[in-house]
């Protein structure tokens, strides 16, 4: 309730079920003689059916695709980044999320999709080039960003919008363009995200079946500038972490998927912040395996 002037008014948002693009404010007031008023607005909402790819790995080492087949698993690990980016679009869109390492890319896939998101790294190159064609003879828009991207951007002119560097910060000014009807084409920033408003990745994309392992991301940045890695020229040498709680919210949401066994922290260097691993995230994690008896086993890289 909010009073202006002599009277009371109260603001009910709903989307309207028979008119799919339209929300329904309801504006209801009461006067100081206790009249009622009431009002209906009409707000366009633009409602998107989005699809999200991710592209198919080759046949490498560390596909482990001919492996994979002795624990009955199709891939290792789910779209982490995807499956994020996909919890910070507007809630009102609808999602699917299509990952060519467990399922092929159908034409009822394509034909659904208002607007394509591809993620992918250098050795998907070639997957990624298909996946383009293929929505480029649909008819879809594309929205491209992740590590190929954002280091080769000018090798992507068939890309309709290149949303490049920390998806927390370049994706909500595409997004706000894209609501406005005014998008450009490349977003990108030299500043790096704070991991506190990283959202927890959308798992009810995916079939967590099909997966050997699943993952959470602690930190992002390595204090190291190895010459043979590209992870400070995407990620900066900074060690930027999520706090505590966050990552406790993750493995509640890893719980009630109803996994059990193997969670692959994906950080680059997970101890690139040690103080706060051994003081702070550490003890919490050894609690609440304890609470939960135990339900994962964990893995990660260091250095």
């Amino acid at each position: 309730m909010y009073p202006i002037g002599t009277q009371w008014w109260c603001y009910t948002p709903t989307i309207a079920t028979n008119k799919p693009y339209i929300l329904l404010w309801t504006v209801s007031g009461c006067n100081l003689d206790r009249s009622r008023l009431l009002f209906t607005y009409y707000f366009k909402l633009q409602i998107m059916n989005i699809l999200l790819i991710y592209p198919e790995s080759p046949d490498t080492f560390w596909s482990f695709k001919h492996a994979l087949k002795f624990i009955s698993k199709k891939s290792v690990n789910p779209p982490l980044g995807l499956m994020t980016i996909a919890s910070m679009l507007p809630s009102w869109w609808s999602k699917k999320l299509v990952d060519l390492n467990v399922r092929s890319l159908s034409d009822a896939h394509l034909n659904w999709a208002d607007m394509v998101f591809i993620s992918g790294m250098s050795v998907q190159r070639t997957s990624i080039i298909e996946i383009i064609a293929r929505c480029k003879k649909t008819g879809k828009k594309i929205v491209a960003g992740g590590p190929l991207f954002t280091e080769e951007p000018e090798s992507f002119s068939a890309i309709d919008h290149l949303v490049l560097n920390e998806a927390e910060i370049t994706l909500p000014l595409f997004i706000n363009d894209w609501m406005d009807g005014k998008p450009q084409r490349i977003y990108e920033t030299t500043e790096y995200a704070n991991l506190e408003q990283s959202p927890v990745p959308d798992y009810s994309l995916i079939n967590i079946h099909d997966y050997a392992t699943l993952m959470i991301q602690f930190t992002r940045g390595c204090p190291f500038d190895c010459e043979f890695c590209d992870i400070t020229a995407l990620l900066g040498r900074k060690v930027r972490v999520k706090s505590t709680q966050q990552i406790i919210d993750e493995l509640d949401n890893l719980y009630q998927t109803g996994w059990r066994g193997s969670v692959f922290f994906v950080d680059d260097n997970f101890i690139g912040n040690k103080a706060i691993l051994k003081n702070e995230l550490l003890p919490a994690i050894t609690n609440w395996m304890k609470t939960y008896d135990y339900p994962f086993v964990f893995q990660t890289e260091l250095s």
